[in-house]
């Protein structure tokens, strides 16, 4: 098989966490970087579990992300008939069998083995039976499955394009189910039916679904398929090395998006999850992680989840954005706070942009953007305790604050430059220290102890807003004195 041809097979269970999307743009860069065909499949055999909300969500997710598919989303609930047509064939092949066991019996052997400390394996029960023993099982009404007969003897080797030759021992590979008493395929037999019935050249996923390998081997030999190359990428663990939860802080998608992750940090950071383009590079965009993709850069071991550098690239990304695009993006988190309301005015969308642009140095998310430029939208905010506190005992304070803003009201407010020579031709003239001015100046026009240049914080406030500010802060300091 020449074409590179790989797929994305979630279940819709729940939201696309970070492991799910990280195979997802495994796949995604494999198949960019080999002019290859990326196949979006939806594995929902799981009726119980399997909810069209989540089906719907995992596209969003997908297409946020910017990973787009060639084929599909195929719904394996749409293609219930090929895999049971599959498993008949195995039946009349002889090479699977019905199985009438009740649920009750195998529970008991299932804690027998507990009980004894033994791993539990299924015995063979109803293997051999007769035609006569199949068709009085079958007037009694009970709902049979349909199990592989599986070696019992022997090794399964599967050939992994990372960890190399990984083998399994026959003997603990016992007749697995493959169609469910329900009529629904099993994951492992529903999975390597359509890889290769998909023409699919490589499946990249999860390590964890490296004991499902040997299964779908065997389901494809009996089926007289050739199985698709296997590459399983390393575990994604925890900061402690245990298993990635909720307890660790976002796991999803969604949640990261809600958070103001952009979609390009969150992917840049995900893609150096068991992977690395080699060098000293982290800051990578799409394009540039395409034409570094290689699966022989996926690494055997585990990957740790480490938010601390993911909101680190979210800063860098924030700051270089294109400041017209950020502004689309950042503007839902605004609305949220209620500093904006849709429409938009050109007055109101420009004073919005400048905004952003002033405030995304500092800031990690968009959500802290938003939620740091509070000042810039509304007049009654809090001053930050301990820095009122310190400017409340510099008794020239109030003074300082009244000058100031006599001065500016008669001022140039053309760009920030004049505003700083004007405050620093007053802190000469006064004879007072730069902070002596500036830090009760920032308190009025912010409510904080730090932020942007206080400059470029007046010349978007605009004179009329410093001037008032400026006097408050000074009579609230009087009138506590």
């Amino acid at each position: 098989m020449s074409t590179v041809k790989v797929r994305f097979a979630p279940s819709p269970t729940g939201e696309l966490h970070i492991g799910g999307a990280r195979t997802a743009l495994f796949n995604y860069l494999y198949a960019r970087a080999n002019e290859g065909i990326l196949v979006l499949r939806i594995d929902d055999t799981d009726l119980e579990r399997s909810k069209a909300l989540f089906s719907q969500q995992l596209l969003e997710a997908l297409q946020w992300l910017g990973l787009s598919w060639d084929e599909g989303p195929y719904y394996q609930s749409e293609r219930i008939q090929i895999y049971f047509k599959e498993a008949e064939r195995l039946l009349c092949e002889g090479k699977a069998y019905r199985c009438f066991c009740s649920i009750e019996s195998l529970e008991k052997s299932r804690e027998k083995a507990r009980n004894e400390g033994s791993g539990y394996l299924y015995p063979g029960t109803c293997r051999d039976l007769s035609v006569e023993q199949i068709e009085s099982l079958s007037d009694k009404n009970i709902e049979p499955v349909i199990r592989l007969k599986s070696p019992d003897s022997g090794e399964t080797i599967v050939h992994d394009e990372i960890r190399g030759e990984v083998i399994f021992d026959n003997t603990k590979l016992d007749d697995f189910i493959i169609i469910k008493s329900n009529g629904l395929p099993t994951y492992n037999f529903a999975s390597i039916v359509d890889d290769v019935q998909m023409e699919i050249s490589h499946i990249i996923r999860a390590e964890e679904h490296l004991t499902n390998t040997p299964l779908q081997i065997l389901c494809a030999n009996a089926l007289g398929y050739q199985s698709p190359i296997f590459v399983h990428a390393p575990m994604i663990l925890a900061p402690d090395r245990s298993k990635l939860s909720k307890r660790h802080g976002a796991t999803s998608v969604e949640e990261f998006r809600n958070a103001g992750i952009l979609s390009e940090a969150l992917i840049n950071y995900i893609a150096l999850l068991g992977w690395s383009p080699g060098g000293d590079r982290e800051l990578l965009k799409m394009d540039e992680l395409i034409n570094s993709f290689s699966i022989k850069k996926i690494t055997k071991t585990a990957a740790i989840y480490d938010t601390d550098k993911m909101y680190w690239m979210n800063s860098h990304y924030l700051r270089s954005y294109d400041l017209d695009a950020l502004s689309d993006v950042a503007l839902p988190y605004f609305e949220e706070k209620g500093f904006i309301k849709k429409p938009l005015t050109v007055e109101e969308r420009l004073y919005l942009t400048n905004v952003i642009n002033l405030s995304r140095e500092r800031a990690k998310t968009i959500k802290d953007l938003a939620a740091s430029s509070a000042y810039f939208f509304e007049e009654h905010f809090d001053y930050d305790e301990k820095t009122y506190a310190k400017v409340l005992l510099k008794t020239e304070a109030p003074q300082l604050l009244e000058d100031a803003a006599a001065l500016l009201l008669s001022a140039d407010f053309s760009d920030a430059q004049t505003i700083e020579t004007i405050f620093k031709d007053m802190i000469a003239e006064k004879g007072v220290s730069a902070g002596q001015l500036v830090q009760p100046a920032r308190l009025a026009l912010t409510g904080q102890p730090v932020g942007p240049a206080i400059y470029e914080i007046m010349l978007l406030l605009g004179k009329d807003k410093t001037v008032k500010r400026l006097k408050k802060l000074a009579g609230k300091i009087l009138n506590q004195s």
